[in-house]
């Protein structure tokens, strides 16, 4: 990653943008966890991952993470899920993509300021079965 941005500069950016970072890094995050397990077809993973990060499990996976957030991470989160999305899948209610829109904001921007740490504590804690 490149050099960290700072708190006001990843603040400045819209929850829009933020989000779009976050998306990538959770689709990282879940495509690493996937290989981890071992050798599986391409295209089992591919459908795993999809289902990993479809705005219905992010919904559900933000709901297990919001009492491990901070009153600064809840207000980023709050912040992305109440942004103007243009467009909601069909797979998912206005409410589940909000909620994901949300939890990518967030992880967009731990990961601007180069809090990754925080953000593989938070990942660890969604993901334990």
């Amino acid at each position: 990653m490149r050099e960290a941005m700072s708190t006001a500069e990843v603040n400045a950016l819209s929850s829009l943008a933020l989000a779009h970072v976050g998306d990538a890094v959770y689709e990282l995050l879940i495509r690493g966890m996937l290989a981890a397990r071992g050798p599986a077809a391409v295209q089992n993973l591919h459908r795993q991952t999809v289902a990993y990060v479809r705005a219905e499990a992010q919904a559900r996976t933000v709901q297990k993470l919001l009492p491990l957030l901070t009153d600064e991470e809840t207000a980023v989160y709050k912040r992305g899920r109440n942004s103007h999305v243009h467009g909601i899948p069909a797979h998912a209610n206005p409410g589940e993509y909000h909620a994901a829109t949300g939890f990518e904001a967030l992880l967009g921007w731990l990961y601007l300021q180069g809090r990754t740490g925080r953000i593989d504590e938070l990942f660890l804690a969604v993901t334990e079965d």
